[in-house]
């Protein structure tokens, strides 16, 4: 069900690997919270918060709100999707809800049904930006 890398890989926040697993199989109901990265090729039900990343395989379905730093999703989601870096949808995502993210990067075949906010996070915007900006 849940599997979790060897003590070898403990630094693998740092390179952006997978440091958990919800394989195929697993159903889970409720509040889901995590740092790091978490690959779902199971099931969610409910809620997810982390400021890390949730990868969704082909293989997951999650009816869940999503706040994270990073999505990306190659499976289905039906729920609201809120990230704070970026949401990547791969060519056999499948996602119904609203989509918050300074950045979205969407490959052909993918399909959203809901409504896409992109605002870009001005206390990250540097001053010669804002200037650029007007």
């Amino acid at each position: 069900m849940f599997r979790r890398t060897k003590e070898k890989d403990v630094n693998m926040l740092e390179n952006g690997e997978v440091i958990t697993f919800l394989e195929k199989g697993t159903h889970f109901k409720g509040l889901l919270s995590f740092e790091g990265t978490v690959r779902v090729d199971g099931e969610i039900e409910g809620e997810i918060m982390t400021r890390g990343t949730l990868i969704v395989g082909e293989q997951g379905i999650i009816g869940a709100e999503i706040n994270a730093g990073t999505v990306i999703v190659g499976g289905r989601i039906n729920g609201d999707i809120h990230a704070t870096r970026k949401i990547q949808l791969l060519s056999k995502s499948v996602v119904t809800g609203s989509l918050a993210t300074p950045c979205l990067i969407i490959e052909e075949g993918a399909l959203i049904n809901g409504i896409c906010e992109m605002k870009r996070i001005m206390e990250q915007v540097s001053h010669s930006e804002r200037h650029l900006l007007g």
